[in-house]
């Protein structure tokens, strides 16, 4: 009988380790400490030119809030016989101090974009900013803000 209580009580207790860990985790893109720092302070450069051909980068998304983990999805395009450099490829979460997000989306870029499943980020807005350079030494920069419901 105490053989069976004891099984009993941990099955339970395996069972409610089980339900804390939430199921649906993914890859951490921007961690909850990430997120709780400050706003830069003063505007964000943004670069602004006349037609060039250089390379274009466009985040694919929905526009609305989404739930995390999100599938984080950018395409790029070169011009020109141009192909992307993706070593140039500087990924920057803007806060105060800026969070290089470089290494945690490098597993995810190939010459097109990039192409993240399952990223994992906090409630809120958060802008990110993605600068690129083609073979030919053009640069591309663009910013979009990924929103995120609670």
């Amino acid at each position: 009988m105490r053989r069976s209580l004891l099984q009993v009580a941990v099955l339970a207790t395996g069972f409610a380790l089980m339900a804390a860990v939430p199921a649906s985790a993914g890859t951490v893109l921007i961690s909850a400490d990430e997120a709780k720092l400050p706003p830069p302070k003063g505007a964000i450069a943004v670069a602004t030119r006349g037609i060039t051909r250089g390379p274009k980068i466009a985040y694919v998304g929905a526009a609305d809030e989404t739930k995390s983990p999100m599938r984080l999805q950018l395409k790029f395009e070169s011009f020109g016989g141009a192909k992307i450099d993706t070593d140039s490829l500087k990924v920057t979460y803007i806060k105060s101090p800026s969070v290089d997000l470089t290494p945690r989306l490098k597993p995810f870029v190939k010459p097109d974009g990039i192409d993240m499943p399952d990223a994992e980020l906090p409630a809120g807005d958060h802008v990110i900013r993605v600068d690129v350079k083609d073979s030919e030494g053009r640069t591309a920069s663009t910013s979009f803000t990924l929103k995120v419901a609670p």
